[in-house]
């Protein structure tokens, strides 16, 4: 129980905290934003491959494939909400569209309580660390973007800040109904929980493969961009490899 409070605890921090980091930056620099961009959808391109889609093809678990695209799809639905702020292509328009921070909010909540169900106790601790350092290198620029968007519409700073709280539960709060459902089950739900990591790892493959094959405007950073990219997979590598 302890280790899970760690977890979590990390994962609300680090939300809350990148989130935070917003107030210390111009706005309209996104130099820093595209290449944690690049770096967040490298790893995670690279434990999907490295580690969790090794790890859920080699249980017993039938058609994890088609829970895989699942997953893709899943995350193509979310966008019709999110328009792409988990890979950073969420835009802003006109001033008069009040409800799209709450939609926006909305999507990736679902989104980041997804993420948080394979992080249960039906998985070794390696994959459930490996899974949560994903989640926190990919959270970073998403609460970036979020508090971003939430200032450009216009909401207070108090407001913002309450609302990537709530955003910062999510995965969390995805994590203890697994581990409650596996808990209070007597059946072995390890097969169940690996088609949930089996979606997650859809969702990340359609996150990263956004982010890496996104052309940058004017044609720019994009060395810096490469070398990022190396450098996010040279991680994963490493990761792995523990």
């Amino acid at each position: 129980m302890f280790t899970y409070l760690v977890l979590y605890l990390v994962l609300i921090l680090t939300v809350i905290g990148s989130g935070s980091v917003i107030f210390l930056f111009r706005s309209d620099d996104q130099r820093i934003l595209k290449l944690l961009l690049a770096f967040s959808g490298a790893f995670l391109i690279g434990i999907s491959f490295l580690k969790l889609i090794p790890e859920v093809f080699s249980s017993a678990a039938k058609y994890v494939g088609l829970f895989v695209m699942l997953g893709f799809l899943i995350q193509l639905v979310l966008e019709l909400i999110t328009e792409g702020a988990e890979h950073g292509h969420k835009h802003a328009h006109s001033d008069d569209e009040k409800a799209s921070p709450f939609l926006l909010l909305i999507g990736l909540c679902i989104h980041s309580f997804l993420e948080g169900m394979p992080i249960v106790g039906a998985f070794t601790t390696g994959i459930q660390h490996t899974l949560v350092i994903g989640i926190v290198i990919h959270n970073i620029p998403i609460s970036l973007t979020l508090m971003s968007l939430f200032l450009h519409y216009g909401l207070s700073k108090k407001r913002a800040l309450f609302f990537l709280g709530v955003f910062a539960l999510m995965t969390p709060l995805g994590s203890i109904l697994s581990n409650t459902i596996h808990e209070i089950t007597e059946a072995s739900l390890g097969i169940y929980f690996n088609y949930a990591l089996a979606i997650v790892i859809g969702i990340f493959l359609h996150v990263s493969t956004s982010i890496l094959f996104e052309t940058t405007e004017h044609h720019r950073y994009n060395l810096q961009k490469f070398i990022t990219v190396c450098f996010g997979i040279a991680v994963a590598f490493g990761l792995s490899l523990i």
